[in-house]
Order: structure tokens, then C-alpha cells, then sequence
């Protein structure tokens, strides 16, 4: 696993993706305008990701699922892609808290 931190364009242009070693997007940030604040909210998931009460499991109208990661004052930090099921949502959790902490960071 690995922390793509994006620049584009936006007003606010900072965003990160936590991806699996295939390429796969497990979770997105909000955008953030400035680059600090983006690198806090890689930190914020790197902590939260730990803790089962983080999680905050979802279901989109599609029938997917999803979730968010919840920092301590209740404030989402990600969200993640959507699921065709609640297992392959899990397996996503499992592999966030397995892997988020030691995740390199890499500026695109």
C-alpha cells in the first residue's frame, strides 16, 4: 500500500488516495487548499485506520457499499471507493488497518 498525494488544478488542490500494490483505490481525502493540510489528513488516516470505531459502514442507493474513516472529533478523514459487497468492503477495512500506517508517501 501506498499514499498518492495529487496537485491539479482545483481551487482547493490537494488530495491523497491510499491505492493497494496493485494500483487500486482503497480511500480518497476531501480536497484541501493547501499542502500541510493534506499531509495532516495522511496522518489522520494513518491513526484512525487502527480502530474499528473509525469505521463508519455505508450503503450507497446503487447497492454498494462503502465506508468512511472517522478521526476522534467525528470529522471524516476518507472515503472509500464503492463495494459490490459487504465482504470485498471488509477485506478493503482489513487491508487499510493491516497496511495504512507504514505507507510510503509519494507526491504525483
Amino acid at each position: 500500500m501506498k499514499v498518492l498525494l495529487k496537485k491539479s488544478e482545483a481551487a482547493e488542490p490537494f488530495t491523497f488516495n491510499f491505492v493497494d500494490n496493485g494500483g487500486k483505490v482503497i480511500v480518497k481525502s476531501e480536497n484541501y487548499a493547501q499542502k500541510a493540510s493534506a499531509k495532516n489528513g495522511i496522518e489522520s488516516v494513518k491513526k484512525n485506520s487502527k480502530f474499528d470505531e473509525r469505521y463508519e459502514l455505508k450503503s450507497a442507493k446503487n447497492g454498494k457499499f462503502f465506508f468512511n474513516l472517522k478521526a476522534t472529533n467525528g470529522q471524516i478523514v476518507a472515503t472509500s471507493m464503492f463495494f459490490a459487497t459487504e465482504s470485498d468492503r471488509a477485506k478493503a477495512i482489513e487491508l487499510l488497518k493491516a497496511e495504512a500506517q507504514d505507507a510510503p508517501v509519494e507526491e504525483v
